[in-house]
């Protein structure tokens, strides 16, 4: 079984996922605060999506080379790869979801988090 390696600060891992997201030009980035949400089942959601399967799939690759980068975790668990509309990287604390444009308009995990604390990232950074 993995050991889970636990982040002091996940505000900060957050920052690093949106940090990768960025380098690959990650469209409408969103970071949900779920910290007050009882029973929430992490701190953080962080949301993009990308123009295309292969960009969706590059935001994906940028992430998780950011975050090993900056603290040493690689996700301890990782989906959506196969046809890469929803691809999902888990770090515990944080958990990162990058759409295709259409899933993201499908599932809108925003409205559904409506309650969390939003914070909207300008494409500059």
């Amino acid at each position: 079984m993995a050991k889970r390696k636990k982040i002091e600060a996940p505000e900060m891992l957050a920052d690093i996922v949106v940090q990768g997201m960025l380098e690959r030009k990650a469209v409408d980035i969103v970071k949900l605060n779920l910290q007050k949400i009882p029973n929430s089942i992490t701190d953080y959601f962080v949301i993009c999506h990308g123009n295309s399967r292969s960009q969706a799939e590059a935001i994906a690759e940028s992430v998780e080379a950011e975050v090993k980068k900056a603290v040493g975790l690689n996700p301890w668990h990782k989906e959506g790869f196969e046809n890469a509309e929803w691809i999902l990287l888990d770090y515990f604390d944080v958990v990162v979801h990058i759409f295709q444009t259409e899933s993201r308009g499908y599932y809108k995990l925003e409205k559904l988090w409506a309650d969390a604390g939003r914070t909207d990232i300008p494409a500059e950074g």
